[in-house]
């Protein structure tokens, strides 16, 4: 069976996954995604290892164009993705407000730990740590940090903490597809992100022609109500 390889940042798997089973019935093929951080996903590309297509921040699927590993005429975006906060569903606590820096500063000093996806390679987590720095609580909770290879995961284990006080950001589109967490809102302008996921067809893929069949269904109106659902801007 004919299978497309996609490597692609977390906060594309909501809509792969929300479009898989159909367009695999469909065109008789297998979907292999992996998701994770989209700084790893770029360097598996620059590895050389198989993929035909990639979703990744814009900026790096234009680094990758640059360098000949994605076709430049290819690249299309899925939408605008925010930067967001999240507690368990279990939480004991009232939910706080996150409207001003303060308020920010106050819910990461009080929580009993802080869930991230990675703070090197992933878009969310290289952002939080910026976050950090900007409020001046690097150093100050860096013991408090909880981090893992994607967002989905970082809020995965965030839900199974026995502590269910502690609170995590990420993409919301992560935040929306894990189904033990919530979103208690957006971080303030101040020091918001919000990063432009696009897709770009590989160079080196054998199947180009059914990969621009799917690239066509993942950016176009078939995909647009998961995107908005899971939380794109479009």
């Amino acid at each position: 069976m004919l299978e497309l390889k996609i490597l692609s940042g977390g906060a594309a798997a909501g809509v792969v996954q929300g479009i898989q089973a159909d367009f695999e019935s469909k065109n008789d093929c297998k979907i292999n995604g992996t998701f994770s951080a989209v700084g790893a996903m770029r360097d598996l590309v620059l590895q050389g290892e198989p993929c035909d297509i990639v979703i990744l921040s814009k900026a790096l699927v234009d680094q990758l164009a640059t360098s000949g590993h994605v076709l430049k005429e290819s690249i299309r975006s899925l939408g605008i993705v925010p930067t967001g906060i999240a507690v368990p569903k279990s939480r004991t606590l009232s939910i706080p407000s996150i409207k001003t820096i303060d308020d920010i500063r106050e819910i990461f000093r009080s929580a009993p730990a802080l869930y991230f996806p990675d703070m090197e390679k992933s878009t969310a987590g290289i952002h939080f740590m910026k976050v950090m720095k900007t409020l001046g609580l690097d150093e100050e909770l860096k013991s408090k940090f909880r981090t893992y290879p994607n967002g989905a995961t970082a809020m995965h284990m965030m839900s199974l903490d026995p502590d269910n006080n502690v609170v995590g950001g990420t993409q919301t589109t992560e935040i929306n597809i894990s189904p033990d967490v919530t979103l208690i809102g957006l971080l303030p302008d101040e020091v918001a992100l919000n990063t432009d996921y696009c897709l770009g067809i590989c160079n080196s893929s054998a199947n180009k022609e059914l990969a621009t069949t799917l690239a066509n269904i993942l950016v176009g109106d078939e995909s647009l109500q998961i995107r908005k659902s899971i939380g794109y801007i479009v």
